[in-house]
């Protein structure tokens, strides 16, 4: 029996570049609740780059997602686009866009996404895992 209690927090967001700050301190302020700070500055990276992506190139609301389980912080990003996001992109060090994911990949355990269409839901859940412990 772990220790501590799995938790999650779902944040819907409007179609609107300004929900970026907002997410990541909303980050910022649940692991410091859940006494993960440690985890804050990685964390605030990594859901701002999901839901910049999830903002910047789709139509439509978004959400993010933050979930404690098992060891693990997964963060992620629901968008409404059912369009895979782009792996195995090399963007050039001096771009001025196209990092995001590369960051994700970078700064992440592990990271992935799924389509959604099921019950309602359509679009695209963009995750990526952090080590708790």
């Amino acid at each position: 029996m772990p220790a501590y209690e799995p938790w999650a927090y779902s944040l819907h967001i409007p179609h609107d570049t300004r929900a970026v700050t907002v997410c990541r301190r909303t980050v910022r302020l649940i692991l410091t609740l859940h006494g993960l700070i440690r985890l804050a500055d990685v964390a605030e990276l990594l859901a701002a780059e999901l839901v910049s992506n999830a903002v910047r190139h789709t139509k439509g609301p978004a959400a993010l997602r933050l979930h404690r389980r098992d060891g693990v912080l997964r963060i992620g990003a629901w968008d409404a686009s059912p369009v895979p996001p782009p792996y195995g992109l090399e963007v050039a060090s001096d771009a001025e866009a196209g990092r995001g994911l590369a960051l994700v990949r970078a700064c992440a355990d592990d990271w992935g996404w799924h389509p959604l269409g099921q019950g309602g839901d359509t679009g695209k859940y963009v995750w990526c895992d952090l080590a708790v412990a």
